[in-house]
């Protein structure tokens, strides 16, 4: 059982808080039906703590799946993002829901780079803990690493909120840590011949 610390108070600079009104679901604070995550750097990667209330409910008392998927990407994704200075599009991911995760209650999401870091497709491994520190939610997944000149096209920014956001990715890049991909508990890559479900972030399509 992974024990709950406290997150750091430091958080990274998403380079998407250059854009004045970006609407991701998952981490945009402009977004009044998204879930507004906010990321701590963590010793492993980065970290979110949430709680959802009854607009995310599946079962009385008990949130929706699919929400939690929306959780472990947004932080595996955002951790790849800071740490290459590169926009990171999921090409598939697998979860696991060890137990119910609670409406209201609050949780952690924890994120941690895998194999790839340096390569066009980098993996990476999430959990969601509860206040125990019981693990509730695993999750792997594989990321297209794509420069933002090439992801430029798939995008819909005007042109002076694509060179606000080239610029903040460049800035993101030159600030990464050479050494982060080499980390000691690195998860193997995650197996995919069980057609595990596909998903896209920022957009709906994985550049070619």
């Amino acid at each position: 059982m992974t024990t709950v610390e406290p997150p750091p108070t430091t958080a990274p600079e998403l380079p998407w808080a250059v854009l004045e009104d970006y609407r991701c679901f998952g981490c945009s604070p402009h977004n009044p039906h998204g879930i507004a995550l906010q990321f701590t750097d963590h010793p492993e990667g980065i970290a979110t703590t949430f709680r959802l209330g009854r607009s995310y409910e599946s079962y009385p008392g008990v949130v929706h799946g699919g929400l939690l998927g929306v959780v472990v990407d947004e932080t595996m994704g955002n951790l790849i993002v800071v740490r290459t200075g590169q926009v990171a599009f999921t090409v598939s991911m697998r979860l696991r829901y060890l137990a119910p995760v609670s409406v209201g209650a609050e949780y952690i999401c924890v994120a941690r780079l895998g194999q790839g870091a340096d390569g066009p497709l980098t993996s990476a491994s999430a959990e969601i803990l509860d206040a125990d520190g019981a693990t509730v939610v695993t999750a792997t997944a594989t990321y297209r690493n794509v420069s933002f000149g090439t992801a430029r096209d798939r995008i819909a920014l005007s042109a002076p909120e694509a060179t606000r956001l080239g610029q903040a990715l460049t800035t993101t890049a030159a600030d990464a840590s050479p050494d982060q991909s080499d980390q000691s508990d690195q998860p193997d890559q995650p197996d995919q011949s069980d057609q595990p479900a596909r998903q896209d972030h920022p957009t709906a399509k994985e550049p070619q």
